[in-house]
């Protein structure tokens, strides 16, 4: 069993649903990103959704693009990402790491080293959003060769003819977009969302979490109310990049986690 697979198990006895948290390594710099990484856990986070900075991030709105920009700026790179799995790891053995970013980055490294290296860092899953379904071949399927989920994305736009398509080779669980557009400008609305989960939900036994447009613990606490858990990404990076403590930003974090927690 995947530590997200045994992630969400426990969460099943326990009655609760998945707070998911995005952050982007390096943000604002190494030092601070993995001290707020490494803080995540304690803050009530049950997977960690680590941000890979890229030059071109094409689904990714201000906040965010921003957000990659001070990390490139910073000097990270792709195996410095690694390297803050490889710290969270050598205190925290449980808690579930999901790389998301797109797949230039990777493909420069190279498909097999990447996989050897994320394996041994201890990754557990990857959402490459620039990788379609008909590109499973490229890296899909060797991650889930090489013992990775491959998360896929769900959007408002995966009718019934193609969502099977999505879902074919997704594993650890599957990530609904809650809106069309990019990350960080529009409010998620749960009247939408429900629907749209239960429709996903009949097609699959995965876990449904639900992203984009979650800024508040209400919000997070009423998407997890129809879904299997939540997704918080722009107004956490929104809280580094305007400056707040790591302290602050981690109790903040703790108010989102509380919220879902409490669906």
């Amino acid at each position: 069993m995947s530590r997200i697979d045994a992630k969400f198990a426990q969460l099943r006895t326990e009655g609760r649903k998945a707070f998911v948290a995005y952050v982007m390594a390096g943000d604002p710099d190494y030092a601070t990103g993995l001290e707020i990484v490494k803080g995540l856990p304690a803050a009530g986070v049950d997977i960690i959704e680590l941000g890979m900075p890229f030059t071109d991030p094409m689904a990714d709105g201000n906040t965010i693009q921003l957000a990659g920009q001070r990390a490139l700026a910073a000097g990270q790179t792709l195996e410095k990402t690694l390297d803050y799995a490889r710290a969270l790891r050598e205190t925290d053995n449980t808690t579930p790491i999901v790389m998301m970013g797109y797949y230039n980055p990777i493909y420069s490294r190279g498909v097999d080293a990447f996989l050897a290296d994320a394996v041994a860092a201890g990754i557990d899953g990857l959402i490459i959003v620039d990788l379609p379904p008909e590109e499973d071949d490229e890296l899909c399927i060797p991650a889930q060769k090489a013992g990775i989920n491959f998360i896929r994305l769900a959007t408002p736009t995966t009718d019934d003819k193609r969502l099977p398509k999505v879902l074919e080779n997704t594993s650890g669980f599957v990530y609904y977009v809650s809106m069309t557009g990019i990350t960080g400008t529009a409010a998620v609305q749960t009247t939408e969302v429900a629907p749209e989960v239960a429709r996903i939900k009949a097609k699959t036994d995965l876990p449904v979490i639900v992203g984009f447009g979650i800024k508040t613990p209400e919000a997070a606490r009423a998407v997890a109310q129809v879904a299997d858990g939540a997704v918080v990404g722009s107004a956490i990076v929104d809280r580094i990049g305007r400056g707040d403590s790591v302290a602050e930003v981690l109790a903040f974090v703790a108010e989102l986690a509380q919220g879902t927690h409490a669906a």
